[in-house]
């Protein structure tokens, strides 16, 4: 038999996994977007993005600018191919988060 908690743990490490992956897909992204899109750089605060005084309203700018796939009218195929792993990313990331929070009730319920 499965130990229910060690897959509950080994879920929780796939995910923090894939959320590494994902941060790093988004700052390889901002690193693309400075030299081909300084302005989209600039209105998406990609300057002070991972810093502590960053703009949250500006930085949901860039995760509605990927969700409503916006993107796909932009000239470089680079940005495109990372905005569409990034938000392919972020829609795994999400589940994987949606999918722990449903597990963790089952334990707590099952236990």
């Amino acid at each position: 038999m499965i130990n229910t908690t060690a897959l509950f743990i080994g879920l929780c490490i796939v995910c923090v996994i894939n959320m590494l992956r994902y941060v790093s897909s988004l700052r390889t992204l901002l690193v693309v977007m400075r030299g081909c899109d300084p302005l989209l750089y600039q209105f998406v605060d990609g300057g002070g993005f991972f810093t502590a005084h960053g703009q949250p309203s500006k930085q949901m700018r860039l995760v509605r600018y990927i969700y409503e796939k916006r993107y796909l009218d932009h000239h470089d195929e680079e940005f495109i191919r990372r905005c569409e792993r990034l938000r392919r990313q972020f829609i795994l990331t999400s589940s994987l988060c949606a999918l722990i929070v449903i597990s963790l009730a089952g334990l707590i319920i099952w236990h």
